[in-house]
């Protein structure tokens, strides 16, 4: 199933109810993000709420040292329930050898169209006849997401939850560089913080 919504509209929610309700019933969970902020993001807000409920989890990125990243590949596929993670976080570092879950129930992908197809099937097919959830903020019309995604059932989040502050999206062309430099420079001057993304034709982490 895709998840279409505007950020901040509870797509994450939905995903982390999916993960109670897997790891509930057994089952192990993979959450894989485009980029190590976003990555890091999802790990920072939904690994204290897991934690409460129980269940074990773990940030994999590029960044990970070489020896946490052992004790995590050891940790999912551990004999000992106790000593099994039940959800992985993480970026495409998810696909590289050896990350392999014992008991995969449920994959997660945030912002699916900005991973290549090869890695969206990299990613199902380490983890055969898993529920697949996909989300993604990205407006997109029905008649394209039909052909992008006619193997999903769609659903799509329409309103916020109360109080949530209207996210306003923009689209500039060249001519207005100068413009949205100032609109950055001003926005860290007000003690601000902006991160730009930009795509990656080639894999951009080197796993060791």
């Amino acid at each position: 199933r895709i998840v279409i919504g505007d950020v901040g509209c509870g797509k994450t929610a939905c995903a982390t109810a999916a993960i109670y309700i897997a790891v509930k019933n057994g089952y192990q969970s993979a959450l894989m993000a485009p980029t190590e902020i976003l990555a890091n993001q999802h790990y920072n807000d939904l690994s204290p709420i897991l934690s409460r409920l129980g269940i074990k989890s773990a940030l994999l990125t590029g960044s990970t040292t070489a020896a946490n990243k052992r004790k995590i590949r050891e940790a999912m596929h551990a004999v000992d329930k106790d000593a099994r993670l039940d959800v992985v976080i993480g970026t495409q570092a998810l696909l590289s050898d050896g990350v392999e879950f014992i008991n995969p129930g449920l994959v997660i992908t945030d912002e699916q169209h900005r991973f290549g197809v090869n890695q969206r099937a990299a990613l199902s097919e380490k983890n055969k006849h898993t529920h697949v959830l996909v989300m993604s903020a990205t407006p997109i019309p029905r008649s394209l997401a039909l052909v992008m995604y006619g193997d999903l059932k769609m659903s799509k989040i329409d309103e916020m939850p109360p109080g949530r502050q209207k996210v306003d999206t923009f689209l500039v062309d060249e001519s207005y560089r100068a413009r949205l430099d100032n609109f950055i420079k001003k926005r860290v001057d007000e003690g601000g913080q902006v991160y730009i993304v930009c795509p990656a034709v080639e894999e951009s982490e080197q796993e060791p």
